[in-house]
């Protein structure tokens, strides 16, 4: 809402809906029934996806019936709900199978027309407490009505996981267009490839900038730091210097102390980083969250909003830290860090 505010800037108009209780992603189509007229056909999708304009055309170009479900081929389904379809028609919805049973999995997009809200009433709640637009579908299904099948091969990535923004950051500054620097680059500082830096920011002497990168406003980078491969900073942040960032993404108004090392990791906004800061990494990690198991690619941290980290603070690979948390110096993190919490 920050961002697109009511759409002008972009040549759209937009009107935001509050779900005020949490009842489910059937509960949030619904209440926008008073938005849809009886003739129209509208387009629900998730915003934590990463898309491409090709994507919703598949959609909307190849939608048949009275709803049509956009689905991609991947080859790890675990986690997804998956589409079993005889030909073009979807015959049911399956959540989250624990065996693989097709490669198609749901998107969470889809081509709906008004009829749907009808059968919403009609949806019973489900074992979580919620009511879900993959069981209205499936009641859809089972009363005759006929809902499609749509496989894009068109750009889809799903971010279920914090760290997943490292592959979304990844790819997208790989095909940013418009690097520009706006900043001072003082004598001495090294910019290579593609790097984009902000108003009122400054690159101190003796740091290696090596892109893609995309650097904020108001920054202060340096002297002698390096921040190379895929690295985005956000507005009015401090990077010290003798720090190395890389494959990394570090969120507004946070400060990071000299002599630091953050590799693969996410530092979210409004952090206080002291120096010898070091985030250890590794491949193929699994991460336990309330009981499940998730992997991760390769990560080093993940941390929160509005933390204060001490001098000589090591962080394991995979520990995550919430926010608001305090971590006193000269700590080796080997486990989550909950919200509100105080390292000693």
């Amino acid at each position: 809402m920050d961002y697109f505010e009511d759409g002008k800037d972009f040549g759209v108009n937009i009107t935001y809906i509050h779900q005020k209780s949490q009842l489910g992603t059937a509960h949030a189509v619904l209440q926008t029934q008073d938005l849809v007229q009886d003739d129209d056909q509208f387009m629900v999708l998730n915003g934590d996806n990463i898309i491409e304009p090709d994507t919703l055309s598949d959609l909307i170009d190849k939608h048949d019936g009275d709803a049509s479900i956009l689905t991609s081929k991947i080859k790890d389904t675990t986690g997804y709900g998956v589409v079993l379809t005889d030909n073009h028609k979807v015959t049911k919805i399956v959540e989250k199978p624990r065996e693989k049973i097709t490669n198609r999995v749901n998107t969470g997009i889809y081509l709906l027309n008004p009829r749907i809200f009808q059968i919403i009433e009609q949806t019973p709640i489900s074992e979580i407490g919620e009511y879900a637009i993959t069981d209205t579908l499936q009641l859809m299904i089972d009363n005759g009505f006929e809902v499609t099948n749509v496989t894009t091969n068109s750009r889809w990535i799903d971010a279920i996981h914090s760290w997943d923004l490292l592959k979304a950051n990844s790819m997208v500054l790989n095909e940013y267009e418009d690097f520009d620097i706006k900043g001072t680059i003082e004598d001495g500082a090294v910019i290579r490839g593609d790097v984009a830096v902000g108003e009122n920011t400054v690159i101190r002497s003796g740091s290696y900038i090596a892109g893609p990168v995309i650097i904020g406003d108001n920054c202060e980078i340096g002297p002698n730091t390096v921040i190379i491969s895929s690295t985005s900073i956000g507005d009015n942040c401090s990077v010290e210097p003798f720090n190395h960032l890389e494959n990394c993404i570090i969120m507004d108004n946070t400060r990071i102390g000299t002599h630091g090392y953050i590799s693969n990791s996410i530092i979210g906004g409004n952090n206080t980083i002291n120096p010898y800061f070091i985030t250890e990494e590794k491949e193929d990690l699994m991460i336990e969250m309330k009981g499940i198991l998730h992997h991760a690619d390769k990560l080093g941290t993940v941390t929160g909003d509005d933390n204060m980290i001490g001098h000589n603070v090591l962080i394991k690979a995979g520990v995550l830290i919430d926010t608001n948390c305090r971590i006193e110096s000269a700590n080796v993190i080997q486990q989550r860090i909950v919200r509100n919490s105080i390292v000693i």
